[in-house]
Order: structure tokens, then C-alpha cells, then sequence
């Protein structure tokens, strides 16, 4: 065994594909639109400067991510300190999860068309008396 092998001191990692993977247990992201987001579980600072506040606008609550490295408002992912523990973060700011929810959406809506267009087709036949649709 070499000496940065992670089996000699028994620690085994969890292959890649796996370590972005949600389980059922686990808080689920928050991003915003594709972008990442400071408020989502698996978002940290590398220099532990995240400070989530509460700050008031008409009596409405809301929450903001202060840097207390810089006393400004956290800039999320185009810090260069920012990290996601999921290894989900894309350069741009861009959150994986995002991308891979959009990507299920879009195949949803593809299935979904495909399944009303089959279904119509199989109305207008029995209308049509079992003729095709190409005899129209």
C-alpha cells in the first residue's frame, strides 16, 4: 500500500458518480434558476465568512449572506472562496443540480408530447371509423 492510500487507514470514498447523488435523508439544494445560491446546504465559504442575517423590508423578513471577510454582501459562486460540498458547483456560477433538473424537465415534456400526440392519434381513428390517420 502506497502512503496517500485512503484503504490503509480505512476510509473509503464513495465513487464519483455517486457523491453528487441526493438521498432520501438529505436536505435537497436550493438554487435560483440555474445559479447557486448562499442559502442552500451544501454552499460554504472556504474562509468560514458567511454570516446568514435577517433583514426586514415592510415588516417582511428576509434573508441575506453577508462576507464578513470583505462586510459585504456574499457574491456566491463567482467568489473564489466558494464551494459546494456536493462538488456541484459549475464555473459561472451555475449550479448542477439546476442543470440536471432542467435536462428531466425538458425530457418530461418531450414524453408528455409524444404521449398526448399517440393519444390523439388513437381518438381521431376511432372517430374516423379505424381509418389512419394518413387517409385524411
Amino acid at each position: 500500500m502506497d502512503i496517500g492510500d485512503s484503504r490503509r487507514f480505512g476510509e473509503s470514498r464513495p465513487p464519483r458518480d455517486q457523491r453528487r447523488e441526493i438521498g432520501d435523508g438529505e436536505p435537497k439544494p436550493m438554487p435560483l434558476g440555474d445559479k447557486c445560491n448562499y442559502l442552500c446546504p451544501y454552499f460554504k465559504c472556504n474562509k468560514k465568512a458567511l454570516m446568514i442575517t435577517m433583514k426586514y423590508m415592510k415588516g417582511n423578513p428576509y434573508k441575506i449572506g453577508k462576507c464578513r471577510w470583505v462586510g459585504d454582501t456574499c457574491i456566491t459562486g463567482d467568489c473564489q472562496y466558494a464551494y459546494c460540498e456536493k462538488r456541484a458547483l459549475l464555473p459561472g456560477n451555475r449550479c448542477a443540480f439546476a442543470m440536471r433538473r432542467k435536462e428531466e424537465n425538458e425530457k418530461e415534456e418531450e414524453y408528455e408530447e409524444d404521449e398526448v400526440e399517440s393519444r390523439v392519434k388513437e381518438i381521431l381513428s376511432k372517430k374516423l371509423g379505424g381509418k389512419g390517420i394518413e387517409g385524411i
